[in-house]
């Protein structure tokens, strides 16, 4: 399947006046899947079709990402969150497994906090978290994200190009597994889609929003119930290594997977160690 057939057999649904773009897939239990910034759902394409041989997989591109609407307003996890919880709504999903990458993982924490408060209308019957900043001590902005989220992000968006996204993308793919030239020009394509990457300055305040709710969001994984397994590309620089580090030390019996030569995108650099690592964890808390 390339890039436009798995836009083309799509869906959209509203929230708050936008439209999301979304797809569901397969049979079985659920399994929700939630990309990282700053591309969306077609992260997931190399590990979808076994996936989808599984299970009923569901996932979306979130307001100001992909295919949905981009418009120029704040954004914030708990909006993200929020749509999810529509989606799953309209599909009537009482429970599901969950996977997520990167900012993803901050909007996982944050059904996972609302889980443990007992506000969530479905179920999280496990959580398997890629790459990502799940604790604000160690996450290691590389200089846009930097540049981005100050006074002169909004001045930078307006001159990004393909090649500001691939030169930033080669820095967190690992030495051994960086994007092809392919995958750098499907993910510019889904930033520009409706001048996403105008909005990238906006989107990036999730930095702020992760300082701001620390103890909600790394108590809702120290407080969780449910099996949770964090598999990580090592040579990441923003969240690699020194994330699992810091997750074994901060998570009380903490399920993790090193994969040593991988950086910030295992589901696209090393799909199969992905594919491993999260079927065995779901199989075994069955």
């Amino acid at each position: 399947m390339n890039l436009h057939q798995w836009r083309d057999s799509g869906q959209y649904f509203e929230h708050a006046g936008h439209q999301i773009f979304y797809r569901v897939e397969g049979e079985g239990e659920p399994l929700l899947l939630i990309h990282g910034y700053p591309t969306a759902s077609w992260d997931w394409i190399k590990i979808w079709p076994e996936l989808t041989s599984r299970f009923r997989c569901i996932t979306l591109d979130m307001l100001g990402f992909g295919y949905s609407d981009k418009p120029q307003q704040p954004y914030s996890i708990f909006t993200q969150a929020d749509i999810y919880c529509t989606l799953l709504a309209q599909l009537e999903v009482s429970s599901c497994h969950v996977l997520a990458h990167d900012y993803g993982d901050t909007v996982a924490q944050e059904l996972l906090a609302r889980q443990n408060e007992g506000s969530l209308a479905f179920q999280m019957k496990t959580l398997n978290l890629l790459n990502g900043g799940l604790f604000p001590e160690t996450h290691h902005a590389v200089f846009m994200q930097k540049v981005l989220v100050s006074p002169l992000g909004g001045l930078l968006v307006k001159f990004m190009k393909r090649g500001t996204l691939a030169k930033n993308l080669t820095k967190v793919f690992g030495p051994n597994t960086p994007p092809s030239e392919q995958e750098i020009d499907e993910f510019w394509e889904m930033m520009q889609h409706k001048d996403g990457h105008k909005v990238m300055h906006r989107l990036i305040h999730y930095m702020t929003e992760r300082r701001a709710n620390r103890g909600r969001w790394v108590g809702a994984l120290q407080q969780a119930t449910i099996p949770i397994r964090l598999t990580d590309g090592v040579l990441d620089p923003v969240s690699g290594g020194h994330l699992v580090d810091r997750y074994e030390a901060l998570i009380p019996n903490p399920d993790t997977v090193r994969l040593p030569n991988v950086g910030h995108y295992p589901q696209v650099e090393a799909p199969e160690e992905v594919l491993q690592a999260v079927l065995e964890m779901i199989d075994a808390n069955r």
